[in-house]
């Protein structure tokens, strides 16, 4: 590979450094392979600069020297970071450079370019989400640390860069970087990140607070002195291996603090804290630090307030030390830590300074066990074992998409363009008849993916339907739909009353509205009053038929002869003992089953008296049931099934639609046969747009064995819909 072969000159003032920093790191082999892609990114990079004038590809190295002495990071972490803007610039292409330093680092390189591209807003409603979506890029835990340490060089250099950019790049590091080294135990880089961020955010209080800490700073260090003379003398007498630390609070810490509780920087009185870190096995750890604590409250009041116990209990980070705050002989309140070296590693930048990974498994988890898991190996002191105990990769549960604006939205993995619509507001969501997904038409059926910029498209016209709820995903969206729905039917219900009312007023009836409707909803045979208005308003039921209903029930006519309709499909046959009943061998009548809906053993169904063909079986809610009992209700015939008669071949059709996955088709086909034993008679299915759809017809005995393939062919993953249709 000519790109990467090609020997770079490496001016030392800015190269230098690096390279002795990785020879004392890295053996001779994996040093050549740094410095051949050190070489590449200064060819590549070659020509562009930073804000100040300086190498663009100083920003590589810098992040590099970070991801190597600060971080702890190996071969492919620090290849993947000197290479990152060469991807991410698109001056060459990340397959390429896997052929030539190995497919970790491919893994790598694209899941910093995909944090790269990402453009948070400055809004804190948005701080989780965005939060969220960075971890879930990282599916190789090496790349959120590589981010962290691509952050730290920025805000180091941050003065480099335009007024409007320092703003926003100190907004994202205090709340989402900073938030994010918190979570794994990187307190160097979370506090230098926030103090940072402050010294732009906040000049004049960063500037004050700093001043007043030198100020002051060589005072406590006379007062430390002799407040840990009489403990340190102890512990040598009694043989503890241990050393000591003094602990400044963090500028931004102070100044939070004096924020909260509205005081000043003379009322902070925990400005420092004394560590006293023990050297000892791990297993003796928990018995030596409270050794240690016996002896500084020997020698000091503690305030058992302020006591906290991390060891026993770790903090919910991965923390693990001792806390007392006691006071001193002048009256001071001094908080003292104990942990031994491992839990002062750990708590100062994580055990990652000391491993290289070997690589990690696909799999899924959430985003808080995606942290925990990684503080977990963090803690771990033998790297072999971390690519048997890292699953990096973050649960599939949910997505993140952006709307034009570039606001962040968390949905359920699966959801479609409107159920985005109808998360972003519900109107938009009733008028939505399409959308664009990265800047691509697409139907409101599109399925989203993480990361996705959709722009939803409406029109005045369009309404929410029943089918809608196929097609969204997320409660939200189902609730806004059905809410919708019975809007409507709420509005079709009065549409109806009034035209009632009208009517019988009209008509001159000698009835009243409640009389009129308890009359007509027994004889359809509906439940309430509110259905029969429903469908006088959708003409399911219409106004002549009423006039004659009414006028037969008032001169004690309506029972005689036979109905104007054929009574409602629920109760067709529920007291009748004339109903035709259909089982296999009807004595002296010939019929057969109407192939426009199909019917089958279990559903609801009617007769229908032919000219030439005799009896046609119909279901109740076929087609052209309407029409029929409407214009020739004298020819319908109330039908039902003889109770275990109709044993036998029918034939039921299914429409179903799902994921266009390798062995899909397959795995339908085993559902139906071997687990349910059930015979396919056919089977079209088509693929386009990475989605199969298509008809299964399958021989049955009812509709029970018809819901049973409904029922598990949607347990199958990547179908989205199945059921029934006429055939």
């Amino acid at each position: 590979m000519e790109e990467v072969e090609k020997e770079i000159d490496l001016d030392a003032e800015y190269y230098q450094p690096f390279l002795d920093l990785a020879r004392s790191v890295f053996d001779d082999e994996v040093f050549g392979v740094v410095r051949s892609a050190l070489c590449l990114a200064v060819d590549r990079l070659k020509g562009l600069v930073r804000h100040d004038g300086t190498p663009f590809v100083t920003h590589s190295i810098n992040t590099a020297m970070i991801v190597i002495q600060e971080v702890g990071l190996g071969r492919n972490s620090t290849v993947s970071t000197l290479l990152h803007d060469v991807v991410r610039l698109q001056l060459m292409d990340v397959h390429k450079l896997g052929n030539h330093f190995g497919k970790q680092c491919v893994g790598i390189l694209q899941g910093l370019c995909n944090i790269s591209d990402v453009d948070p807003k400055v809004a804190n409603d948005q701080v989780d989400n965005f939060r969220e979506l960075i971890v879930s890029y990282s599916t190789d835990p090496r790349v959120i640390l590589i981010k962290l340490a691509d952050r730290l060089e920025v805000m180091r250099r941050l003065e480099i860069f335009p007024p409007e950019k320092r703003a926003k790049k100190s907004w994202e590091s205090l709340n989402l970087y900073a938030q994010i080294a918190h979570k794994l135990g990187l307190y160097n880089i979370k506090s230098e990140l926030e103090d940072l961020a402050l010294m732009h955010l906040e000049p004049d209080d960063y500037e004050y607070i700093r001043k007043r800490l030198n100020e002051t700073a060589a005072e406590r260090e006379v007062f430390i002195r002799r407040f840990v003379r009489p403990i340190e003398e102890k512990m040598r007498h009694l043989g503890f291996k241990y050393h000591l630390k003094s602990r400044t609070k963090s500028i931004y810490s102070i100044w939070r603090k004096m924020k909260r509780m509205r005081i000043g920087f003379d009322e902070v009185f925990d400005l420092f804290a004394i560590r006293i870190i023990i050297d000892c096995p791990q297993e003796q750890e928990k018995a030596q630090c409270w050794a240690i604590y016996s002896i500084v409250t020997d020698f000091y009041t503690p305030n058992p307030d302020r006591m906290r116990d991390w060891i026993s209990i770790p903090k919910s980070n991965g923390y693990e030390s001792l806390h007392t705050t006691v006071v001193s002989n002048e009256g001071r309140w001094v908080e003292i830590q104990i942990r031994s070296e491992r839990m002062d590693e750990v708590a100062e930048r994580g055990v990652a300074a000391h491993w290289r990974y070997k690589g990690v498994s696909g799999g899924t988890m959430g985003t808080e066990e995606w942290f925990t898991k990684l503080r977990e190996i963090m803690e771990t002191t033998q790297p072999q074992e971390i690519a048997q105990k890292f699953d990096a990769k973050l649960s599939s549960g949910e997505i993140f998409v952006f709307t034009p604006n570039g606001d962040l939205r968390k949905l359920s993995e699966g959801a479609t363009v409107l159920d985005f619509a109808f998360d972003i507001h519900t109107n938009l969501g009733a008028t939505c008849v399409g959308g664009k997904v990265n800047h691509r038409n697409v139907s409101f059926r599109e399925v989203l993916r993480n990361g996705d910029i959709v722009e939803i498209l409406t029109s005045k016209t369009q309404k929410p339907k029943a089918d809608w709820l196929n097609i969204v995903t997320t409660s939200k969206a189902r609730n806004k739909i059905r809410a919708y729905m019975r809007e409507e039917q709420a509005k079709a219900a009065s549409l109806g009353r009034e035209e009632l009312e009208r009517k019988i007023k009209n008509w001159k009836l000698s009835i009243t509205m409640d009389d009129a409707v308890m009359v007509l909803s027994k004889y359809y045979k509906l439940r309430t009053g509110t259905e029969l208005y429903g469908q006088i308003a959708q003409q399911k039921i219409i106004l002549p038929d009423i006039k004659e209903i009414l006028t037969r029930h008032l001169n004690g006519t309506l029972d005689d002869g036979h109905p104007l309709k054929a009574p409602s499909a629920a109760k067709i046959v529920s007291d009748n003992d004339d109903a035709l009943i259909i089982d296999n061998s009807l004595s002296n009548i010939e019929y057969k089953l109407a192939k426009c809906c199909n019917p089958i053993f279990g559903d609801e169904i009617f007769g229908f008296t032919t000219i030439n063909s005799g009896i046609t079986i119909h279901r109740q809610d076929c087609p052209n049931a309407q029409r029929l009992k409407e214009r020739y209700p004298y020819r319908v015939l109330p039908a039902r099934w003889q109770q275990n008669a109709a044993k036998g071949a029918f034939v039921a059709t299914v429409r179903i639609q799902a994921e266009d996955a390798t062995g899909l088709v397959n795995k339908i086909a085993e559902v139906i046969n071997r687990d349910l034993k059930i015979n396919i008679r056919s089977m079209s299915l088509n693929s386009s747009g990475g989605m199969l759809s298509g008809l299964i017809n399958i021989e049955v005995t009812g509709t029970q064995l018809v819901d049973a393939v409904v029922y598990s062919l949607m347990r199958i993953k990547g179908v989205q819909k199945v059921f029934r249709v006429n055939k």
